[in-house]
């Protein structure tokens, strides 16, 4: 079955991870947050939950936990005072070199072949990620239209 294979893939991975990042005491969502600041800049935590598909009730408490850390800063420097942006704080500054080793590491455990391989296995899962958030959404929206049939 591709979803158990999945599933043990994504269980392995995140294992390879925990144990990468323990000796920092960073989660894997921590990291992954961490990294899109990195890359991306400062960003808005509605945003950073969209990059990360992450919904707010997870990504706060998150976020308060690694602000408490120094690992990141919110502010809201909007005129809008409900958006709240988030940047990398001091220690998440310095994390980054001492991290670097991370993605060749993870990259080696892949046991692909080459960056090309790589982009590939990664389109492809951009691809089924899509069409299986499609595949909720109509059975959600077929679930809705059968319960409003059902209270008439």
């Amino acid at each position: 079955m591709v979803c158990f294979s999945l599933y043990a893939a994504t269980r392995a991975t995140n294992q390879a991870y925990r144990a990468l990042l323990e000796p920092w005491k960073l989660t894997y969502p921590q990291y992954l947050v961490l990294v899109t600041l990195w890359i991306e800049g400062d960003q808005t935590v509605s945003s950073l939950g969209e990059h990360l598909q992450l919904d707010s009730g997870t990504l706060s408490p998150l976020l308060r936990r690694m602000e408490q850390a120094g690992l990141v800063r919110r502010e809201r420097r909007h005129p809008d005072e409900r958006v709240v942006t988030v940047m990398i704080g001091d220690r998440g500054r310095e994390l980054r070199a001492e991290l670097a080793h991370i993605p060749a590491t993870i990259a080696a455990g892949t046991g692909l072949p080459d960056e090309l391989s790589a982009a590939g296995l990664i389109e492809t899962l951009h691809r089924l990620t899509e069409t299986m958030h499609a595949v909720g959404t109509r059975q959600t929206v077929k679930d809705t239209e059968t319960k409003e049939e059902q209270h008439r």
